[in-house]
């Protein structure tokens, strides 16, 4: 019984830990404290929005869910401003305010799904433009502007500048320095799911679903991975190349292996690593090529668009 309840509020087990769940608390704070704070000195507060409450549902996907599709950047700066002009337009045009409404929200959605920028948030954004009352109306077509795109670049640069800080959850998803691929998995051995099944997949059940579509291929190719082996052999750890130990948050780390000393196999094979992102950044140490394999989870590869 209490499972059917939890399938239908859909209630799943947290799997991230607590300190993410703090950073993306303290995201929040900052991100809309700051937004709040310039927006209030630059554009000043007499009959016009500050902060629009919008900002607080982007301030969510932003913080704590910075890898979502629905996070980034163009999702972001699409959505609201695509969503404020079909809210003002709706509210100049259709004389009757509670169809207004209903239109600025519905059309918004439908220009959000044409254009690719689905971000939940613009829904609220468009409404405001209907019924935030005279401080909003009077401002017509430059609601955009001022407060929409003031609050939306300003929240932004927080969450660049704040997610920067944690290696393993870099904002927009581009910038993280190092990603888990099979590119380099021998022909014979690759898996035979492709991005482009994936996609079919998901034309297939007319899903719209909040991860990128390579986080998506991703997900299914570690999960084999898991699936057949959960640790890397000795002697796949090669010279040159970069491994992570696969956890999360501040424990995450990725090693690259910058000497080999030792004859493979052996007692004395050693292994001399720097670490390349994440925890102990910048040091460098040694271990057996053994002790190397049992902390390494996979190997990973630079992110070419950083």
């Amino acid at each position: 019984m209490l499972d059917k309840i939890k399938r239908f509020f859909g209630i799943e087990r947290a799997t991230s830990s607590h300190t993410e769940k703090l950073i993306a608390t303290l995201g929040g704070v900052l991100g809309i404290s700051v937004t709040y704070f310039i927006s209030f000195y630059s554009t000043g507060h007499q009959g016009a929005a500050i902060i629009v409450p919008s900002m607080g549902a982007s301030a969510v996907l932003l913080f704590a869910v910075p890898h979502g599709a629905l996070s980034q950047p163009w999702a972001l700066f699409g959505g609201h401003l695509v969503s404020a002009f079909v809210g003002v337009s709706c509210y100049l045009l259709v004389p009757e305010p509670f169809l207004a409404a209903g239109l600025a929200v519905g059309l918004s959605i439908g220009a959000m799904h044409v254009l690719n920028c689905i971000h939940p948030p613009g829904g609220a954004t468009a409404l405001a433009a209907v019924i935030g009352g005279p401080a909003i109306h009077e401002l017509g077509f430059l609601y955009l502007l001022n407060p929409i795109y003031i609050n939306v670049l300003v929240l932004f640069f927080i969450a660049l500048l704040f997610n920067s800080i944690f290696p393993w959850r870099r904002y927009p998803v581009c910038m993280m320095r190092f990603i888990e691929r099979e590119d380099k998995t021998p022909e014979d051995q690759r898996s035979p799911l492709q991005e482009k099944h994936i996609e079919q997949a998901i034309k297939d059940m007319d899903l719209v679903i909040d991860v990128t579509r390579e986080d998506l291929n991703r997900l299914f190719l570690l999960s084999m991975q898991h699936a057949s082996a959960d640790r890397l052999q000795p002697e796949q750890i090669q010279l040159g190349h970069f491994y992570s130990n696969g956890k999360h948050g501040n424990s995450w780390s990725v090693r690259q292996v910058i000497d080999e000393a030792g004859s493979q196999g052996g007692d004395n094979d050693l292994i001399i690593y720097r670490c390349s992102e994440g925890a102990h950044y910048g040091k460098s140490n040694s271990c057996s090529r053994q002790e190397f394999a049992n902390w390494a989870a996979r190997e990973v590869f630079r992110n070419n668009d950083t």
